[in-house]
């Protein structure tokens, strides 16, 4: 999180890196959530909510505008829409992926 907010105030972290870690981090929020789900429905869902907040930010709500506005909203709803940010979040989405699939062993919490 702080790699991803130093991204939007620093020039040393370049911008994809944030949108990348953005990405990282709605996968495991995912996969928090869903824990008994499989990985490949963390990797639907996740893409879906980032694609989904950056279309989002193609409507121009005054009341949307004005949470933009916020520090908060800013990070998580973010500022305008570019393609460029569907890619990163690809990146992130298949990064956090083959991270869990590889490294991260889940334990079966049926078998006793």
């Amino acid at each position: 999180m702080i790699l991803g907010i130093l991204s939007r105030k620093t020039t040393v972290v370049p911008l994809f890196i944030g949108d990348i870690l953005y990405a990282v981090l709605i996968y495991f929020g995912f996969r928090f959530l869903i824990i008994k789900s499989k990985k490949s429905t963390s990797l639907l869902f996740s893409l879906l909510f980032c694609f989904g907040i950056e279309f989002l930010q193609l409507v121009q709500i005054d009341w949307l505008i004005a949470i933009r506005k916020t520090t908060l909203g800013h990070y998580i709803l973010g500022q305008g829409f570019l393609w460029l940010d569907l890619l990163c979040y690809v990146i992130g989405t298949l990064l956090a992926f083959l991270i869990d699939w590889k490294f991260i062993k889940t334990q079966n919490l049926n078998s006793k």
